[in-house]
């Protein structure tokens, strides 16, 4: 029976790779089309991945763990002959000719791209991967062949300089080649930790936008005594009513979304030769589940009242948690909001989520002596602090950004908003 490729797929708008978490299925075993087959995470929400075909798993190429770009082979099914099509028949001598002239050519791009499991494995035995031939797609090494070479027993060890090629024979590519880099080692004791999965994301994601992007801060503090004492007079009955929480961020995220709205150059997002400045005001929101973070998103922020604002939070937040988000929950945001204050912090500088040209933080409110009048009384402050892209925003628009959302919420009480 023909054996076929399943390749990962494209995922979402400007997905170019995923990582495989967990694969569902074993070499072996009988899949329909459309069956799940692996649990894959991108930079955009975790998704499974369907069989194209209907037949049985003949061979899993990629580890769990390992990161492949789009088209990437993952693995091999064998499937009837009724799956066949005649586009992909090969019955020409010629055809089958190039395919192998074309199989010859290639290239080792993929060479010095290591999943977590290939480098643990090759450190752990002092195996060099620069002297490894990989048998994976482009040339990459993969799991199956550090595992060969541990029982052959042959290590294959950094070669020495007297023994490299003569200078007649070094190529650009060999001088230029950088040095592998030197990783801390574990002691006893230590717990090591395979970087995979969520956490992989967020780090990839975190690295490109401290790279990429010119990060500048400022900070104001806000008196939210007359918005605290409003949402404790109602958030019984609301709760009573309406079967979930009105928590203190639906108030701040509403404040962002009207201030937005007034200063719609902090809603951009820099685009290499120009910025665009977005239209739709979509907030983007952190949930954590476990040690896994989530940022779904809250379309058309500036158009929900209070309690809608209330009902998204708490339905992206159910779904991050029970693994339900789809990839619709985590397109599309423009600015994002982060209730760091949720666990007590007071003050903290937000990493802007790439390609967006802001964040804010919201604190923990706290009870605070303030001057007021010359007379010392106690209120409930927050601190608001806004990370921005200095590339696509200054000081000045920023400023009163923040001085617009400080005064939307300083003027936030029964009087002057409802919730509904």
């Amino acid at each position: 029976m023909p054996i076929k490729e399943i390749t990962m797929p494209k995922l979402g708008e400007s997905v170019t790779e995923g990582t495989i978490n967990t694969w569902l299925v074993q070499v072996g075993d009988h899949v329909n089309k459309y069956d799940p087959i692996a649990e894959v995470m991108t930079d955009k929400v975790n998704a499974e991945v369907p069989s194209s075909f209907t037949g049985t798993i003949k061979e899993l190429i990629a580890n769990e763990g390992d990161t492949l770009e789009v088209g990437e082979l993952i693995c091999t099914i064998e499937v009837a002959h009724s799956e066949e099509t005649v586009a992909d028949t090969k019955s020409d001598d010629s055809k089958e000719e190039s395919v192998a002239e074309v199989q010859s050519q290639i290239d080792q791009s993929m060479k010095k791209r290591y999943s977590p499991a290939v480098l643990r494995l090759a450190q752990e035995h002092d195996i060099d991967l620069l002297q490894v031939e990989g048998t994976g797609r482009g040339g990459r090494i993969t799991r199956k062949d550090i595992e060969e070479i541990i029982a052959s027993g042959e290590m294959p060890q950094a070669v020495e300089p007297a023994k490299q090629a003569t200078p007649e024979k070094v190529t650009p590519a060999a001088v230029e080649k950088p040095a592998p880099a030197v990783l801390p080692d574990a002691q006893t004791g230590d717990i090591e930790i395979p970087v995979t999965g969520v956490r992989k994301v967020i780090a990839d994601n975190m690295v490109r936008s401290k790279t990429e992007i010119p990060h500048a801060w400022m900070t104001v503090e806000v008196d939210v005594t007359d918005l605290v004492n409003y949402r404790n007079e109602v958030k019984e009955s609301f709760k009573e009513k309406e079967g979930f929480n009105l928590t203190y961020f639906a108030f701040f995220v509403k404040a962002v979304a009207q201030a937005l709205k007034e200063f719609p150059q902090i809603n951009s997002m820099w685009a290499g030769d120009k910025i665009i400045q977005k239209k739709d005001i979509n907030l983007s929101i952190a949930v954590a589940k476990d040690n896994e973070l989530f940022v779904p998103v809250i379309k058309h922020a500036d158009d929900k009242s209070i309690k809608g604002i209330a009902k998204s939070i708490y339905e992206l937040a159910m779904k991050a948690r029970t693994g339900k988000l789809t990839m619709d929950d985590m397109q599309g945001g423009t600015f994002t909001v982060n209730n760091t204050g949720s666990f007590g912090s007071v003050q903290s500088m937000g990493v802007i989520n790439h390609p967006q040209a802001a964040i804010l933080q919201v604190e923990s409110i706290v009870e605070r002596p303030v001057v007021i009048n010359g007379m010392i009384a106690v209120r409930h402050m927050v601190n608001l602090c806004l990370s921005l892209d200095h590339r696509i925003l200054d000081g000045l628009i920023c400023g009163q950004f923040l001085a617009r959302i400080k005064e939307i919420l300083e003027n936030m009480n029964k009087d002057t908003i409802s919730i509904y």
